[in-house]
């Protein structure tokens, strides 16, 4: 017979979620295996006049496996169903009275039952067959010696080691069914989210395309034909409508990449450079343009290129706070990455970038971008988390506001 038994040895009903079901098959064993030893003997010696050591010799291996059953029942099973057979051929030999059932007295009857429910639990269909046949070709087997002659209370053996084998096979079945359903309905509902998230995406995408792109483009469009419209233009003023323009269609081009992202989880982007630290410098000469002095410290330092990035965006968010919060107000910029100490003491190991902005030179009416996310020191947070390091952002007592990101150079894997 083949069974499970490479798996490794796990008790009945262990993966029950409350403790009282799990620990009730050793209860139910131990009790048995208690209650059945002791009642085994006497039965066959007091009813069936069974010497006394033949009869402690086959209750000890009927009742003492039903321990085993608890984790390993084809094992006990085998040798339980030895030393049944073995104590009805014994019974052959005492001369005990009619009425009495053989050749299983009801002890082992009893242990015999609770032993079939317990490989029902645990085998396979197969398995329990097999075991079945064996049974009922044993009991038959030893019906064509039976010493009072053979009738159907002497197939209670095989009748009611049947029920209890497909009593245990059915709750194993409808058990394994049961996780079966819930592990579909688990792997169901992730498929439900994901579905979910896709169609999310695809409607922001959409959202974007309408909302954002139509306008961007026609920034673009204006900006560039601003020069023939208005042929007065002086020639800074051309210039900076040609400013807009490249900053307009870099912002379109950079949105675009956003969108392929959001409508598909295939898309892994076009192979352009990110920007990094050498670019900050359009990000601050961007902001004067738009009315506020700004003093720009860069850094020549070579640093990641995840932490050029994070640097890259954590100044163009506080930029653009600048510009909505307090337009016109004197900023600060400043990438520095610290000259390590002559004692030996910590440096040349993070980017310090630092921007800060004093307040608006007269109080505005109102703020620039009214509709602003209000997400922006979420968005620095976030880039500061993804590459280890820490951030401090608030408002100055003057008016102003400071967002300083120390940014480490070196600790984690970015490829």
């Amino acid at each position: 017979m083949t069974s499970g038994e490479e798996r490794p040895p796990r008790a009945l009903l262990a993966g029950a979620s409350r403790r009282w079901v799990r620990v009730l098959p050793w209860a139910v064993a131990f009790v048995l295996s208690v209650a059945l030893l002791p009642t085994t003997i006497v039965v066959l010696t007091a009813d069936y006049g069974l010497n006394g050591a033949v009869a402690a010799a086959l209750a000890v291996p009927q009742a003492a496996p039903l321990l085993l059953a608890v984790v390993r029942p084809l094992r006990a099973w085998y040798v339980v169903f030895v030393a049944d057979v073995a104590g009805g051929v014994a019974l052959l030999g005492p001369d005990f009275a009619e009425r009495l059932p053989w050749p299983f007295p009801a002890p082992v009857l009893v242990g015999y039952v609770v032993l079939c429910l317990a490989l029902g639990l645990r085998e396979s269909r197969r398995t329990l067959l097999l075991v079945w046949l064996a049974t009922a070709g044993a009991n038959v087997g030893l019906g064509f010696v039976a010493p009072h002659g053979f009738a159907a209370k002497e197939l209670l053996f095989t009748i009611l080691g049947g029920v209890a084998l497909l009593l245990g096979g059915v709750l194993r079945e409808r058990s394994e069914v049961q996780r079966r359903l819930a592990e579909q309905e688990t792997i169901s509902e992730a498929e439900r989210s994901r579905r979910t998230l896709l169609e999310e995406r695809a409607r922001i995408a959409r959202e974007l395309h309408d909302v954002v792109a139509h306008h961007m483009s026609v920034i673009t469009v204006q900006a560039d034909t601003a020069e023939y419209r208005l042929r007065t233009l002086p020639p800074d003023v051309r210039a900076e409508f040609t400013s807009i323009a490249s900053t307009a269609r870099e912002s379109l081009g950079e949105m675009r990449r956003l969108l392929g992202v959001l409508r598909s989880e295939e898309t892994h982007g076009e192979l352009v450079p990110q920007p990094g630290l050498t670019q900050i410098g359009q990000l601050v000469e961007a902001t004067a343009r738009a009315g506020g002095p700004v003093e720009f410290s860069p850094c020549e330092h070579e640093v990641p290129d995840a932490v050029g990035l994070s640097a890259y965006r954590i100044v163009q968010e506080a930029l653009a706070n600048v510009v909505r919060h307090a337009p016109g107000a004197t900023t600060r910029v400043s990438l520095s990455v610290p000259e390590p100490e002559p004692d030996g003491g910590p440096g040349g190991e993070h980017l310090t970038v630092l921007v800060v902005n004093g307040p608006p030179p007269r109080p505005p009416g109102g703020p620039l971008e009214t509709g602003g996310t209000g997400h922006g020191l979420v968005g620095m947070r976030e880039r500061v988390r993804l590459v280890g390091g820490t951030l401090d952002a608030g408002p100055l007592p003057d008016g102003g506001f400071r967002v300083a990101a120390r940014l480490p150079l070196a600790g984690k894997d970015f490829t």
